[in-house]
């Protein structure tokens, strides 16, 4: 079955709770959308939301790729070279993750839909449904905590909170959510590369008493060498983000036990091959997997449930990245209820229009 024509477009979606993190203030979402047909009129639907601080590219520059000449050449390609046409695109954008995870995702969707089966199906689903944390940006004590009964009071139980601003009022807002919800919640952090190396293991003592279950991501990228400092305890609840964004990062880490957690983003390593492939590593390596997401559409966010449902290895997901959009292009890929993410029946992402 050939493809008969590829279409992208761009929207920018409107975010209903603009949060802070560590570097920034998010208030809505550019994204790109890349549409794959085939001749039969199958419709494989990708998205593309890069950060560009993290991988250096943008969602115009993921645009003005998915646009050219260099991926409307594999028009006329056969989909049942999906094997064969994701090498090539990642060959004419090296750097340019989000330009392939669009690619990637339209062509899994359309490949499934062809075959009949989801994606999590062809790779063989492990995981039937699982928690998803749902975040919290950086604000004071008092809105921290009414915030997070808002998300108790919609049925979610685990919480990821931002952090990295003032490590002091960081662990004072933990203090409180552990006063107010005793252990009936699990809590993530995300230091979003705020702290200093030197800053970690006293942080980790501070928090020794919360039952924090993972911290993402607290140093700067290139800082990873100095973990090994870190008594192997700590290095096993810290989950590698920013840091890990491609499959040779992927073998540094895992070889060397710097972490315990990988976090993969299919807007970091490119799509659902990549971060499979990845995840191989991390299996091999005996790291657990923790599944995450930018502000992203249901159809990228979908996607990465498939690959994560796909992994026997993952313990995490954090795919709450479509929650707080106002608008859409699909009306949903996921069922969620009370705060845990399953796949529907249905073929390739299974997304409703």
């Amino acid at each position: 079955m050939t493809i008969k024509s590829i279409k992208v477009y761009k929207k920018n979606l409107a975010l209903t709770r603009p949060y802070t993190i560590a570097t920034k203030t998010i208030s809505d979402v550019e994204s790109v959308f890349l549409e794959i047909e085939l001749s039969n009129g199958i419709i494989g639907l990708g998205a593309a939301n890069p950060a560009k601080e993290v991988v250096g590219e943008d969602a115009d520059m993921s645009f003005q790729n998915l646009q050219s000449d260099g991926i409307q050449r594999f028009v006329g390609r056969d989909i049942a070279e999906i094997y064969s046409i994701l090498p090539s695109v990642s060959a004419a954008f090296p750097h340019a993750p989000g330009t392939l995870a669009a690619m990637d995702i339209a062509l899994h969707d359309a490949f499934c839909q062809y075959l009949g089966v989801s994606i999590a199906q062809f790779y063989g689903q492990k995981i039937e449904k699982m928690p998803t944390s749902v975040t919290i940006g950086i604000k004071g004590v008092t809105e921290t905590v009414e915030e997070a009964k808002e998300y108790w009071d919609a049925g979610f139980r685990v919480l990821k909170v931002k952090l990295g601003h003032d490590m002091e009022e960081d662990i004072e807002r933990l203090v409180k959510l552990r006063e107010r919800f005793g252990q009936a919640i699990r809590i993530r952090v995300d230091a979003n590369q705020g702290y200093e190396t030197s800053q970690v293991a006293y942080f980790f003592n501070r928090i020794a008493d919360l039952a924090i279950e993972l911290v993402e991501q607290p140093t700067l990228v290139g800082q990873e060498k100095p973990l090994l400092t870190l008594p192997y305890k700590i290095r096993k609840q810290i989950a590698a983000d920013e840091s890990l964004k491609d499959l040779p990062m992927a073998l540094f880490l895992a070889g060397t036990k710097r972490v315990g957690i990988f976090n993969i983003k299919l807007m970091k390593c490119g799509g659902i091959k990549e971060a499979l492939n990845i995840a191989t590593i991390a299996q091999a390596a005996n790291i657990d997997l923790f599944w995450g997401c930018n502000d992203e559409s249901i159809v990228s966010i979908t996607a990465a449930l498939h690959a994560a449902f796909s992994c026997a290895h993952t313990k995490y997901i954090d795919l709450d990245g479509s929650f707080d959009l106002a608008e859409d292009v699909v009306q949903s890929g996921f069922v969620l209820e009370n705060g845990v993410m399953s796949l529907p029946k249905g073929a390739g992402l299974g997304l409703v229009r």
